[in-house]
């Protein structure tokens, strides 16, 4: 149990501390740049959150890297990778892996329509369901977003997707108990600039599931707070993700680096 818990922190601590190393090995100007308070504009970058994550029966907290490689301003492909540790079942693993591809079809119709960005969202059950890891389902999820000028501080990023969630591939659950859900999400994603270096997200994400003849709403949300230390280059955040419906709330600290 000891080594257990001396492996990840330390793990924790070198994909944590890795972004910084990078961005001191990677002090290149950039050709443009880089506005990231506006979610449909798409970089290359590195994320990096130590996240802890509380919940009624069990909590789990660790790092969530993902990686996100623009293979042009309009064209983006990110892969998460979150590494957890259970402390009801004191296990640490890999939990669900995220893949998501963005594509901004459109760009600066009117003054106010600066974008629409289709997406395809897929989550891979990669985590140990029996260690408290991972669902154990396929999430997959197609929308689009299109991005709202109210201002030059203030922006809107409404979105809409359909959400396919297949059944538990557990056998903890019984089959009677295992069935897939349908259904759509939303978001009303807000994004205000107090100065050219500092700017906040505000991201209510509803989704409404339908399975076994009934509806079921789960109510959650994204809000983070971000500082850009080094224009173009490097930013830190703080960030704050409930889960209304499953009393689940997650709590982020962590940080990108723009390559």
């Amino acid at each position: 149990m000891k080594n257990s818990v001396q492996l990840f922190f330390s793990t924790l601590l070198f994909l944590f501390f890795l972004p910084i190393f990078l961005y001191a090995q990677l002090l290149v100007r950039q050709k443009k740049e880089i506005d990231p308070s506006k979610p449909t504009n798409l970089y290359t970058q590195i994320n990096a959150n130590l996240e802890y994550r509380s919940g009624v029966n069990q909590n789990l907290f660790g790092l969530k890297t993902n990686v996100q490689y623009a293979f042009n301003p309009n064209n983006l492909l990110m892969l998460e990778l979150p590494l957890l540790y259970n402390d009801k079942y004191e296990h640490f693993g890999i939990s669900d892996v995220r893949v998501r591809y963005f594509n901004a079809i459109s760009r600066n119709l009117t003054k106010t329509v600066i974008a629409i960005a289709p997406f395809a969202d897929i989550t891979l059950p990669t985590g140990n369901f029996e260690k408290g890891l991972g669902s154990s389902s396929w999430t997959l999820s197609t929308g689009c977003v299109v991005g709202l000028r109210v201002s030059k501080k203030l922006s809107f990023f409404p979105g809409l997707s359909y959400i396919h969630i297949t059944k538990p591939g557990t056998t903890l659950i019984p089959d009677t108990y295992k069935f897939v859900s349908n259904g759509l999400g939303l978001q009303f994603n807000a994004s205000y600039r107090f100065t050219k270096r500092a700017f906040l997200f505000v991201n209510p994400t509803p989704s409404f599931l339908y399975s076994r003849e009934e509806w079921k709403t789960i109510w959650t949300a994204d809000i983070s707070i971000n500082k850009i230390i080094t224009p173009n280059k490097f930013k830190v955040n703080l960030g704050f993700s409930p889960n209304f419906t499953n009393d689940l709330y997650t709590f982020k600290f962590g940080g990108t680096l723009y390559l």
